[in-house]
């Protein structure tokens, strides 16, 4: 699976309070959340978004709160993946469940500038920015994990799962 965006930039540890702010946890709407993704640290974030966008970050991504409502804001936004030099491992573990595809490219960020086209082929393990001619490994994501991605999220993945074993 190839996944081709702009990237949007970010620094070290941004929060799941920064992600999706705790005012608006009252709503698990996808489509309510994604207006208020990345708010706090950048206003014109869920009005400038396109579909398949990237987010790259620095160390630390989603660290804070353990919320399943930020990896929704940022997927129901639009972002198709997030890039960064490492997570926090409950969002990591968040993010795959609600069918969010994360990658580690530490060596990657700080080459990577808000605007550069980034294509990231999750089978082959590579991120390349095509803005800049650059290629970078990314950590491989575990086959259990990219099936995870393939069905939109655990509960899909589960459902799906359910299906193929009724018919046996």
């Amino acid at each position: 699976m190839e996944l081709t965006g702009k990237a949007w930039k970010y620094g070290d540890d941004v929060d799941t309070d920064v992600i999706i702010p705790a005012r608006y946890l009252n709503t698990s709407d996808p489509a309510e959340l994604a207006r208020h993704c990345m708010e706090d640290l950048d206003r014109e974030f869920s009005r400038k978004v396109s579909p398949g966008d990237i987010l790259v970050a620095g160390k630390n991504f989603g660290c804070g709160s353990s919320r399943e409502h930020a990896p929704v804001a940022i997927k129901a936004s639009g972002v198709a993946a997030v890039v960064a030099r490492s997570f926090a491992r409950i969002f990591y573990r968040n993010a795959f469940n609600m069918g969010l595809p994360i990658f580690e490219a530490p060596q990657a960020i700080d080459e990577i500038d808000a605007g550069d086209l980034l294509t990231i082929d999750m089978r082959a393990g590579t991120l390349r920015n095509r803005t800049k001619g650059t290629e970078y490994p990314v950590a491989p994501v575990p086959p259990f994990m990219q099936e995870l991605v393939a069905a939109g999220g655990l509960l899909n993945y589960t459902v799906e799962r359910r299906k193929g074993s009724a018919g046996r």
